[in-house]
């Protein structure tokens, strides 16, 4: 990102800065530099990329794509707003007619604006009160026009921009990362998933209620040694139906990978969960990953606490079954309004039973303080609920603590956790949100 605009600078791109004109245009031709490279960065966090993913983890690369898309946006406006300003100055105009002129007159800034106007829609859609209250399917469908957006910006950049045609190597140079990320996008995410599932085989081979009002489906092609995942990573399925192969969803493996096919628990909240619970035996699947680092590699202590909530309990379920533990070094807290709402519950005891693993199922009505944990009962003194937590897993203060279940869920418990003063690389959130 700093290579060419230091290679501007050493141009003497900055050595004549008398006029306002001199420093529009370097302020212009610098956020162009960093906007663009902002712009590939953004999208290469995205692109599901294995050796990149593999040291960072999906979720971290996620976060980092959604923290730099407002920067990126007011660096575009930067960059917009001067090329407008000095096409104003350099024609005696003012502002609003300099914009009719470069638009109407120049097709590559016309694309270049709509390209920016939707990657403000794009993020505008990636704040969390906006993702409140739109669906999963609407938000992806948005976010497939960023790509649009990004081709609709280059042709202006090679026609108009100043710094690109002046010097050939940064040409060449964004050229080439264009074609790179071009490259990573289209193999890593569309391409080599769908070569790969297709080749396998991959299909829904059962499906089979399992509470809650969630499913258990287990893919088929995935037997064991032909898929390699670890408990407590997660695919992005594509269902290839006619409503739904456009658009993957993020699932965790609800069992380990030595237990023959790759299943996913999935809970029933919205139209696509709603009709995955209904889909016939043999629909293919594509499958994109295994993702995530929620994995025995980021273990660090001999013992184990693994806490989840809701369908957050299908890669807890998974690790339960792979993690190395003794008799007494797991335990396992798993919070459900009833019993009957547990989904895999009844696996979990079997494995805690088998594997010498603790496991208590917390049921009850939320706490309106401390939502993880059910409301205590009247008659008895409230405690606290760090000493609550510590009551059920005794050895949590030298354990690694695997969290996994709704935001707001999640946000409680690591409020509990922080007043342990627990290590935060100790514990690990794999958040039940998208």
């Amino acid at each position: 990102m700093l290579m060419p605009v230091l290679a501007l600078l050493a141009d003497g791109a900055a050595s004549k800065l008398s006029s306002l004109e001199q420093w529009l245009a370097l302020t212009n031709r610098a956020s162009a530099l960093v906007g663009t490279s902002l712009l590939l960065v953004h999208l290469i966090l995205v692109a599901r990329v294995p050796w990149i993913e593999s040291v960072f983890g999906l979720d971290k690369l996620t976060g980092a794509h959604k923290r730099l898309g407002k920067p990126l946006i007011y660096v575009l406006l930067l960059h917009s707003l001067t090329s407008v300003i000095q096409s104003a100055e350099q024609n005696g105009v003012d502002l609003w007619s300099a914009l009719v002129n470069l638009v109407l007159h120049y097709p590559e800034m016309l694309l270049a604006l709509l390209g920016f106007l939707l990657m403000i829609v794009v993020t505008i859609s990636s704040i969390s009160a906006a993702r409140a209250r739109i669906s999963y399917e609407f938000w992806y469908l948005i976010h497939l026009f960023s790509y649009i957006a990004v081709f609709m910006a280059i042709p202006h950049q090679f026609v108009f921009g100043s710094t690109f045609l002046a010097q050939p190597w940064i040409s060449t140079y964004f050229a080439a990362l264009y074609v790179f990320v071009l490259v990573n996008v289209v193999w890593f995410r569309s391409l080599r998933p769908v070569f790969l599932s297709l080749t396998r085989g991959f299909s829904v081979g059962s499906v089979e209620p399992s509470g809650n009002n969630s499913t258990s489906i287990t893919i088929a092609g995935t037997d064991r040694g032909k898929l390699e995942f670890q408990s407590g990573q997660f695919f992005m399925v594509r269902v290839m139906t006619l409503k739904d192969f456009w658009k993957p969803h993020p699932f965790s493996a609800s069992n380990s990978a030595g237990e023959g096919r790759l299943r996913f628990t999935i809970g029933n909240r919205g139209d696509f969960t709603q009709r995955i619970q209904k889909i016939r035996p043999g629909t293919k699947i594509v499958l994109e990953g295994p993702y995530g680092v929620f994995t025995e590699a980021k273990r660090s202590m001999p013992k184990v606490t693994l806490i989840a909530a809701g369908i957050g309990v299908a890669p807890i379920r998974s690790l339960a079954m792979q993690l190395a533990a003794r008799p007494g070094d797991l335990t396992i807290l798993y919070r459900a309004n009833t019993e009957n709402e547990a989904a895999l519950a009844d696996e979990l005891f079997e494995i805690s039973k088998q594997r010498g693993h603790s496991i208590h199922l917390l049921t009850g009505p939320r706490d309106k303080d401390v939502s993880w944990l059910p409301k205590q009962s009247k008659s008895s003194k409230p405690k606290a609920d760090y000493v609550v937590l510590a009551e059920l897993a005794p050895d949590i203060l030298d354990s690694d603590i695997y969290i996994c279940g709704p935001t707001p869920w999640t946000n409680s418990l690591l409020k509990t956790l922080a007043k342990l003063s627990i290590p935060k690389n100790h514990i690990h959130v794999e958040e039940f949100a998208w």
